[in-house]
Formats: structure tokens, C-alpha cells, sequence
């Protein structure tokens, strides 16, 4: 089961499964799609008809939203409890969340086989992979030129992809300057409000700030953010007010899964009620201004906001 958003990471994974296949035999290859007019009992079908030239196959079943549906979810258990060594099945599809992973079919198919996820690299590991891609086209360069070309493409594994074998055609063979580097590569990178939201839990005012940058030049609608950073004050708000009460946290309910916690609780040792009235009161008057006008410029006043969430810029706005 291969599940993400990232198309590159897909790409590859699948990529992957399928040269495994070949070498071990399944020289033939089905393509279904889950779509809205889909036969299940057509995917039974397939797994159990071989082809007069081939003994192995290898099935590949797209699920557009990620969920198979009560029909969908009865047939795929039904053929985890048949199982065939001549028959590979790979489902993928976009992320699915817990609750797709906590279904029946999916952990039982898990248990079966393999769940990949495919989700950005970030940092350092999106650096390493950059740099194992370079090595793969031929291209010598600098750990300059590797941040360089991260930098430039970060949320954007595709672009980067393109960006390296571009660099593969021009310069194979030859060490890579930063200033060939600089004058190649083009400004791709991708970000999301997640993503930004969770710079800002982490205190990374750096790339806090670069974020919100590459938003504005996408053109991410400001109220967008406005609604996660009031989302995220209400997170926060309940998480201490549970504190204050001794009681335990259900982060499931709040919706926070667990690589998410422990910037939570680190954010929340800055906290006081004191900083929650004067951040309540400047989500409410930013708030105000982007619904009854449009501010001159919004994106200086959104990043103030999410300064404000950081200890620095929260103790700040407190002290004024």
C-alpha cells in the first residue's frame, strides 16, 4: 500500500515495486482505478485469472480518495485472506489518515504486506536525497550547491527531481559551481499553511518568516491562514487549560497525532494567561481588519501574527 501526497516519493515507490517485480518474475502488468463506476468484482477477477503467457502478475489499484468504500473494503479483505504467491497487489493512492489506517481492511492488508507512506522530505533528508540524486546523473558539487538547490525546491520533490536531471544534461561529468548552480536552477519550492503551522509550533522563526514568503507569492488566499492560526490559539487554549486542571490530555480529540505533541507541550512552558488574553485579542482585531477590508499589506500583518505565537514574540506583544 502506497498512500501520499507527494507525487515524487509515489512516483519512486512505485517505480520501485515494480522493477522488484519484473526481476522476480511478474512480467505482466494490470492498471484498475477505484473510481466512482468501479467493479470490485472485477479486482477478484483479476487476481485469480492468469494470463495464457504469464503465471505471475503484478495488480495496481488506484484509490482516488483513499478509501474503498463498504463493498471495496469487504472485497480487499477477502482477498487478504486469499493470498496468492503469483499475484502482487499495490493499492495507492493520496495520504489517508488514522482513520483509514485504524480500518479493518487496512490493517489487516498491513499486516500482509507493506505500508509506505509518502510524505516531503525536509532539511537534511531532503538534502541527502538531492545529493544521491546528483550522484546518479554524474554531477560533483559542493554541500553549497546542494542547500542551494533544496532551498530552491523545498515542498516540491518533482521540481527538484526535474531540476537535478536538468543539471545531469548540462554539467554530467564536471564539478557543479554555485554560481552554475544559481544561474540553473529555478525557484520551485511548494509550502502549505500545515506546514507553516508547524514551523510556528516549533519556534523556527527563520523559516517561519521564508514560509509565509512563498505563500504570498503563490498566492495563498491571507484568511486561510487567519482560520488555522485561530484554530491552533484553540488547540493551544484547551491543552493548557488541561494543564492547569491536572487532568489528562486526549489528544486524539483535539486532533493532535503523536509527532505533533511534544511541540506542543514545549510551546506551552512559554504560556501564561496572560499571553493567551493578548493573543486572543490581536487574532480578534486581525480577524476584524480581513473581513471588513483588506489590510495594505496582509502578509506582514499575518507574520506578526505567528511571531506572536513564538515565546519571543508573544513576550513582546504582552510588554507593549
Amino acid at each position: 500500500m502506497i498512500f501520499g501526497d507527494e507525487p515524487q516519493q509515489t512516483i519512486e515507490a512505485l517505480d520501485t515495486v515494480r522493477h522488484a517485480a519484473l526481476q522476480a518474475g511478474f512480467t505482466e502488468r494490470q492498471s484498475l482505478s477505484a473510481d466512482a463506476d468501479f467493479a470490485w468484482p472485477s479486482l477478484i477477477d483479476a487476481t485469480q485469472t492468469l494470463s495464457l503467457f504469464c503465471d505471475k502478475q503484478l495488480i495496481e489499484l488506484a484509490l482516488p480518495t483513499g478509501k474503498p468504500g463498504k463493498e471495496g473494503s469487504k472485497t480487499l479483505l477477502s482477498i487478504a485472506e486469499n493470498t496468492s504467491e503469483d499475484v502482487i497487489l499495490v493499492i495507492h493512492g493520496p495520504r489517508v489518515g488514522k482513520d483509514v489506517q485504524n480500518t479493518k481492511w487496512f490493517k489487516t492488508l498491513a499486516q500482509k504486506g507493506w505500508f509506505v507512506p509518502c510524505f516531503a522530505l525536509e532539511g537534511r533528508d531532503l538534502e541527502n536525497w538531492i545529493a544521491n540524486l546528483l550522484q546518479q546523473v554524474q554531477v560533483h558539487t559542493t554541500p553549497q550547491c546542494i542547500a542551494f538547490i533544496a532551498d530552491a525546491c523545498e515542498g516540491n520533490m518533482l521540481a527538484a527531481k526535474q531540476e537535478v536531471d536538468k543539471l545531469g544534461l548540462l554539467y554530467a561529468g564536471t564539478t557543479l559551481s554555485i554560481e552554475q548552480c544559481k544561474a540553473a536552477v529555478v525557484e520551485q519550492s511548494r509550502f502549505n499553511v500545515y506546514q507553516l503551522i508547524d514551523t510556528m509550533l516549533a519556534c523556527d522563526t527563520q523559516r517561519l518568516v521564508k514560509l509565509l514568503f512563498r505563500l504570498e507569492s503563490e498566492g495563498l488566499e491571507p484568511n486561510i491562514i487567519i482560520w488555522a492560526l485561530i484554530k491552533e490559539f484553540e488547540t493551544l487554549y484547551n491543552i493548557y487549560q488541561l494543564q492547569q486542571q491536572g487532568a489528562p490530555i486526549n489528544w486524539q480529540a483535539l486532533r493532535v497525532w503523536g509527532n505533533k505533541q511534544a511541540l506542543y507541550i514545549n510551546l506551552l512552558t512559554h504560556y501564561s494567561m496572560p499571553k493567551f488574553d493578548a493573543l486572543r485579542l490581536a487574532l480578534k482585531d486581525a480577524d476584524f481588519q480581513f473581513k471588513n477590508s483588506v489590510p495594505t499589506r496582509p502578509y506582514v500583518l499575518l507574520c506578526h501574527l505567528c511571531l506572536l505565537f513564538t515565546p519571543y514574540g508573544l513576550t513582546e506583544y504582552v510588554q507593549q
